[in-house]
């Protein structure tokens, strides 16, 4: 049986809307192993539309053409590529050799779409390489080679598979005549171990070393003539020369593999790689260090609050009466002639005043029974402007703030002095620069409004409050501390029915005390408002950030735009070598996959150097703001170099997939033609 036969052959090609071009015109021939082949006939003849169908290139076609008995015409996608891999060898008129792999690597690329392991696909591609005279050049590029060598090459890669069909389209067309000898001395030595050497040409040159010359004349068959004086013949030293002893196991391109060709053609276009990779980093590095930035400050805001408070410590108030929420302050009141300022408390001025809702027993006892809680400790708090004042001699300050102390309040917030004792506050910077140096010691009056009453009492200063690294009203409005004692016996003394209006949990630990900040909210008591309003900066600079790596995102989308462009030049670049690809078996799969692992790579590589630009900068920036302030604002955590990377390479394979399936869709037969 013979090898190939095409029974009744026709291809009819689209020539405007309703008119089909008879290319081909019922070819019948018969092919068999170890004939040197000769198709020949003028351009536009139909040769190479015939080599086309025989290579399986083209399957819109009328007839049969047999291989082995089976019509290729009724290949299914993956039949069709395995017949490439396996039954058919092209060697093209201008070599279509890939730039930028090695003559090694060329020669070995149907092996690589086949998954062959690396040791064996380089061994058989030295074999190859040897016995067409290329032993000396593995590893030179196709653009160090002469004609006559690339041609070898083409040769030596259409060998690599083993194949049993051998299609040369005008194979000496760009070699000079001692080259071309050489060419077909290895044709002739190829068709002695067995192969079938189909030549497609119009040299009579070519025609004369053949067995067999077939003449195709405006589509059809006009002459098939034998020449037995050309008859090569087989013989064992051939077939060992260029057939496998064993056929490895035919496999489809491997993702590293196809890794490994698009890390090839990024390397040879070096410059163009790093720069479409440094214009991705930039919109990476941006969002990292927005997120940085706002991490950073939060978590500056929040060691702060903590070095200022007792970790096992809960501030509780009560829920302000709904019925009392106005736009300025739920329990704000303004007393006096509202056209006055605030004056010596004595006099009737324009006050402020802000008490928080006392506490009742049955508050008290539900707070004290909160499971984790180890004590309670009363409070009292007031906050009002024109109403509390200190006098020393004669010098007065008003305060807007009063506290009483608690367990809340640690060694940290002390810059000067202790902590008061009976008859003793403390107080802030700025009381005490009113007062003058050396303020600790100093009985001073002070002057407090407690339920609408305006009390004195002479009071020792005991120390001062760090207030100048505070978070929350202590770090803006002047304050003074007592201790609960003192409040009572000075509520006491004037008829005042004194009720706290603030609580102190002292949780069993720090893990405790989480739990029962939870178990207040639940309860629907508040917490601290130092807390709140640390949470209120926190939640605004987390708006800002986002704000800001929103913008900064802006930037991925001008770089997936760039991405997506280079890919599609990279597609009009690499068409012949798609059509190289497609013929020596690559499936659509494997197109994509090679430029889908490209933009896979191109994402990477941003990535990375948006996370190292980040770190950098990041590095630089809190050098410059300690230096100024004495702490760092960048925190870059690992969660965004993550982020960072994700995001940069997900980007880049979303753009690279629609120029990767534009390359997979590529006509083979278009394809090789483009110049």
């Amino acid at each position: 049986m013979a090898l190939m036969t095409l029974k009744n052959v026709n291809k009819y090609y689209l020539s405007g809307s309703d008119l089909r071009f008879h290319a081909l015109k019922n070819i019948n021939l018969s092919f068999n192993k170890g004939e040197l082949v000769s198709i020949i006939g003028e351009s536009g003849s139909g040769k190479s539309t015939l080599m086309n169908l025989i290579g399986g290139l083209d399957r819109d076609f009328e007839g049969e053409i047999l291989v082995d008995g089976v019509n290729i015409g009724t290949y299914n996608e993956n039949q069709r590529v395995m017949y490439n891999k396996e039954k058919i060898g092209f060697v093209f008129q201008s070599f279509n050799l890939i730039p930028h792999l090695n003559v090694l690597e060329n020669v070995a690329l149907a092996m690589t779409l086949s998954n062959v392991s690396k040791k064996i696909r380089v061994e058989r591609a030295k074999k190859i390489l040897a016995e067409v005279g290329l032993e000396k050049h593995y590893y030179k590029k196709p653009n160090q080679l002469s004609g006559g060598q690339k041609q070898r090459v083409a040769i030596a890669r259409s060998l690599v598979n083993d194949p049993e069909i051998i299609i040369a389209d005008e194979p000496t067309g760009a070699l000079d005549s001692e080259t071309a000898d050489q060419v077909l001395q290895i044709f002739s030595e190829i068709a002695a171990s067995g192969k079938l050497v189909l030549l497609v040409t119009h040299s009579e040159r070519v025609a004369a070393r053949s067995s067999r010359i077939v003449t195709i004349a405006d589509g059809s068959i006009i002459s098939d003539q034998e020449y037995p004086e050309n008859q090569v013949y087989h013989s064992k030293e051939h077939l060992s020369r260029f057939s496998l002893t064993s056929r490895p196991k035919n496999r489809n391109l491997s993702f590293f593999a196809a890794m490994k060709l698009a890390f090839l053609n990024m390397k040879e276009k070096f410059s163009r790689s790093v720069l479409i990779a440094l214009g991705g980093s930039i919109g990476i590095m941006s969002i990292i260090l927005m997120l940085s930035l706002g991490s950073g400050v939060n978590a500056y805001l929040t060691n702060l609050m903590q070095e200022q408070v007792n970790p096992v410590v809960s501030e509780v108030r009560m829920p302000e009466p709904e019925e009392q929420e106005t736009s300025n302050s739920s329990t704000s009141e303004i007393t006096g002639d509202p056209t006055g300022m605030p004056m010596d408390p004595a006099q009737n001025s324009p006050v402020m005043r802000n008490d928080n809702v006392p506490f009742e027993q049955s508050d008290l006892e539900t707070l004290e029974n909160i499971d984790g809680v180890a004590s309670l400790e009363k409070g009292y708090s007031t906050f009002s402007l024109g109403n509390n004042s200190i006098m020393y001699n004669d010098r007065y300050r008003s305060f807007m703030n009063f506290i009483t102390m608690s367990s809340m309040i640690t060694t940290a917030n002390l810059s000067e002095g202790e902590f008061p004792q009976e008859g003793e506050i403390l107080i802030t910077q700025g009381i005490a620069d009113s007062i003058g140096e050396d303020s600790i010691g100093k009985e001073v009056t002070v002057t407090l409004m407690m339920d609408g009453v305006i009390t004195e009492t002479d009071m020792v200063i005991s120390g001062i409050f760090a207030s100048s690294d505070a978070v929350g009203p202590t770090a803006v409005f002047d304050s003074i501390y007592m201790n609960y004692a003192d409040v009572e016996a000075i509520a006491q003394a004037n008829d005042i029915e004194l009720q706290p209006n603030v609580v102190y949990l002292v949780a069993e630990d720090a893990q405790a005390n989480a739990r029962v900040k939870e178990e207040i909210k639940t309860l629907g008591y508040q917490g601290s408002a130092m807390e709140s309003i640390a949470k209120l900066f926190t939640d605004m600079i987390d708006i800002f950030t986002y704000i800001l790596a929103g913008v900064a995102g802006l930037s991925l989308f001008v770089s997936a735009i760039m991405i997506l462009t280079v890919l599609y030049i990279s597609v009009v670049e690499r068409t012949q070598e798609i059509g190289v690809i497609k013929a020596t078996g690559g499936r659509k799969k494997d197109i994509r996959r090679i430029f889908v692992s490209e933009s896979f790579l191109i994402g990477v590589f941003s990535g990375s150097f948006g996370v190292g630009f980040a770190y950098i900068l990041s590095i630089i920036g809190n050098r410059v703001v300690e230096q100024q302030f004495g702490t760092t604002i960048f925190l870059v955590e690992y969660q965004f170099i993550v982020m960072g990377m994700v995001i940069s390479i997900l980007l880049s394979v979303i753009a690279g997939l629609l120029p990767s399936v534009c390359a997979s869709r590529l006509d083979p037969v278009e394809a090789l033609r483009h110049e």
